[in-house]
């Protein structure tokens, strides 16, 4: 990541990314929470459900107000990435976009529907579910955006409509791209990250210590699943994606950024061994970070590897001024709301617990 050069282009990019990193702190923890509501074992395993959705319940909507950022902003400063991306993985993003809606529905139904535990238990997988299935496909989707698939698809796509002969069918410009390897692992990475920081989470938020030590013993498992996702990444990366390799491995910045990354993953680590819950937090959500922003760094100057850099596929200067503007009136209006909305919730948890309420 050498000669950076810092216009218009790349400050809106950069917001897209932080927008995109707040999902993942925030929405994709929801979606952890999903996971170890499936794997919910053992004599407490009504009590890990009821945590899970104690969390959930205040938050998980106003979560998504991220990943709506992110879909306005590329949109708008980046159309024709936002069109190549929507037409050539319109499969994956509009199975996310069905996993985003039946796993909200399922939510509420389980959370509202009249006490028959059968059909709550129903409700509760479909939750579930979809809970996995939607981050792996959102980690399918940077897989396959990372190793270049996409613009390669784009460029054959490109081919045939100016009426080159090609045996490219369906499957292999729509299909391909994402499900392949080096995507699949990274789906897995995705959601195991979320997983991970879903359980750190809910040990912080866990009032009973047996209940607490259920989740921090999860959350260690799935740190080691982290890293072990992690290397599986870099061994498929050589082989699928080599310029990401490459770049992660590159020296310099990349050198400080794994660096930062180990260290991070070591201090949650130590921080949920010796029980120092808000350390842990903070460090779980400084590795997930650090694990977004070196993908992003790798395949710095491109927003599609190969085919759309971030200054020759943004839209006008005026546009992205105009947006930049919104973008200050609504931060102005939308942080101060989430925090009221996060402030209130927890005062109302913390007034249950001393009142002995469920």
């Amino acid at each position: 990541m050498t000669g950076v050069t810092v216009g218009l282009p790349e400050i809106v990019a950069g917001f897209i990314v932080v927008a995109l990193n707040a999902y993942a702190l925030t929405g994709g923890a929801d979606f952890g929470g999903g996971v170890w509501e499936l794997l919910a074992r053992g004599p407490r395993r009504d009590a890990q459900r009821a945590l899970v959705a104690r969390a959930l319940a205040p938050i998980w909507e106003a979560n998504h107000v991220w990943l709506i950022l992110v879909v306005v902003m590329l949109f708008t400063a980046f159309p024709d990435v936002f069109a190549t991306l929507g037409i050539i993985l319109h499969v994956p993003l509009s199975l996310m976009l069905i996993g985003i809606v039946l796993r909200g529905s399922a939510f509420v139904f389980r959370s509202y529907d009249p006490r028959d535990d059968s059909v709550r238990r129903k409700w509760g997988r479909l939750f579930a579910v979809t809970s996995i299935v939607t981050p792996g496909l959102l980690g399918m989707v940077i897989g396959a955006i990372a190793s270049g698939a996409v613009g390669d698809a784009a460029r054959r796509l490109a081919a045939v409509h100016a009426g080159s002969p090609s045996s490219d069918g369906f499957v292999s410009i729509y299909v391909r791209p994402w499900l392949a390897p080096f995507p699949i692992i990274t789906g897995v990475l995705a959601l195991t990250m979320f997983a991970f920081l879903a359980a750190v989470y809910l040990a912080v938020a866990a009032t009973d210590d047996a209940l607490r030590e259920d989740f921090r013993r999860r959350a260690l498992v799935a740190a080691g699943a982290v890293l072990v996702m992690a290397g599986a990444g870099l061994v498929a990366a050589d082989v699928y994606a080599p310029d990401v390799l490459r770049s992660l491995l590159g020296g310099g910045w990349a050198s400080a950024l794994q660096l930062a990354t180990g260290a991070a993953a070591l201090a949650c680590i130590a921080a949920l061994w010796t029980r120092r819950w808000q350390l842990a937090r903070v460090a779980a959500a400084g590795q997930v970070s650090l694990i977004l922003w070196g993908w992003v760094a790798a395949q710095y100057p491109w927003m599609i590897p190969s085919t759309h850099a971030i200054r020759t596929s943004s839209a006008p200067a005026v546009t992205l001024k105009l947006l930049l503007m919104g973008l200050a009136v609504g931060a102005a209006i939308l942080l101060p709301s989430l925090a009221y909305l996060y402030r209130t919730f927890a005062r109302a948890e913390t007034t249950a617990m001393v009142n002995g309420e469920p």
